[in-house]
């Protein structure tokens, strides 16, 4: 039986970057342990096999060392750079599938002479905090108003991604990688990021975590297009923050959603606190957990009591099961944003863009389901 040369270092690389434990791999690949001791060398099947499960191109095990793999963008997370230090494969595969649509979408605004968006960098770190978010809510027509009628959160978020959208910036909400449901990706990891660009801006939301908490990812995230700096964020209001960057914004996004002023009129403090946040909750369509902060901000909380109810409150979410489903059109076309999917399909239509490259960015399979999209967009 031949076998191949491969370093134990590379191979234990392989399986950490998945996040996966020797034990569970194990039960595909029995003799893992003694691979990565250097005892045994796997055969060229088993080598593929491992490959494609730890989702690891086959070209990675043939090299002299272990590959250093870096996030293409700025990385300002907190909590999970506190318990791993490899990037995970779903989260690198889904920056670069965004950059892919944001390079395509960049040359076909410039083909049809698409004006560039305005308010992409046009702040910066010393802008005031409540004129940024102001200027925000009025660019995007989303005021406090407008959300207290709303009926829910999945109602808010709709709304305001589609808000985003016209304004220009591409907006993507997934909680897999393209289409493929078996690679979930996991909100502890990351919860967003943004990808600036004078034509393009892009923000991807990871719509595994809650609809409250996407409504301040997609907030955070818009922030960082004003502010004209791409990032890869966990948006973690518990946390300080120890790039200012990340700082600033936070409080820009906890200013657009829950105003200072408006808060300091519609608070009860006297009021029973849970009772007064889910209250609160409903009316800016917001997490309990933004509201607690805002609270706190408004000299409601000591950083004390709020560390506490926050900590209690984050443990019911994390408690929560997340829906899925729904109907496959909608769902597809909040993946890849229906700004991008619009423009992708009439441009493929048109014979500027071959299927191949629609379907591999849309992630689609059929010729069917590409004309059925196209149908629930309007383009055919």
């Amino acid at each position: 039986m031949n076998r191949v040369t491969v370093k134990p270092e590379i191979l234990l690389w392989a399986r950490e970057r998945t996040g996966r434990s020797l034990e569970s791999l194990k039960k595909l690949f029995p003799k893992l342990d003694l691979w990565e001791k250097g005892e045994l060398s796997p055969t060229l099947k088993q080598l593929e096999d491992y490959a494609k499960a730890t989702r690891t191109p086959i070209g990675f095990f043939f090299l002299a060392k272990t590959p250093v793999e870096r996030i293409p963008i700025p990385d300002f997370r907190t909590m999970y750079q506190e318990r791993k230090t490899h990037p995970s494969p779903d989260l690198l595969d889904v920056i670069y599938i965004c950059q892919q649509r944001q390079e395509w979408y960049r040359d076909y605004a410039r083909s049809v002479g698409e004006r560039g968006c305005k308010f992409v960098a046009s702040s910066n770190l010393i802008s005031n905090i409540e004129i940024t978010a102001a200027n925000m809510r009025q660019m995007l027509r989303f005021d406090v108003e407008e959300r207290r009628q709303m009926t829910s959160w999945t109602e808010a978020l709709h709304y305001f991604s589609e808000k985003a959208e016209n304004l220009g910036v591409l907006v993507m909400m997934s909680g897999i990688v393209g289409s493929n449901t078996r690679r979930k990706l996991d909100p502890q990891e990351f919860r967003g990021f943004a990808l600036v660009d004078n034509l393009a801006p892009l923000i991807f939301i990871n719509s595994a975590d809650s609809k409250s908490a996407q409504m301040f990812t997609l907030a955070h995230e818009l922030a960082h297009l004003w502010l004209g700096e791409s990032a890869l964020s966990d948006v973690s209001l518990a946390s300080s923050p120890s790039h200012e960057i990340e700082v600033w914004c936070n409080q820009v996004a906890a200013e657009f959603l829950v105003p200072f002023e408006s808060l300091k009129i519609e608070y009860q403090k006297d009021a029973d606190l849970t009772t007064e946040t889910n209250r609160l909750a409903r009316i800016y369509k917001v997490s309990t957990l933004v509201i607690l902060r805002r609270i706190y901000d408004i000299g409601g909380l000591t950083w004390e009591q709020f560390k506490k109810t926050y900590n209690e409150e984050l443990k019911k979410f994390q408690g929560i099961p997340k829906t899925s489903g729904g109907d496959f059109y909608r769902t597809q076309v909040a993946r890849v944003g229906k700004r991008f999917a619009r423009a992708l399909i009439a441009n493929t239509l048109e014979g500027q863009t071959l299927y191949r490259d629609a379907f591999r960015m849309l992630g689609l399979s059929k010729i069917s389901t590409f004309h059925e999209l196209g149908h629930f967009l309007g383009v055919l």
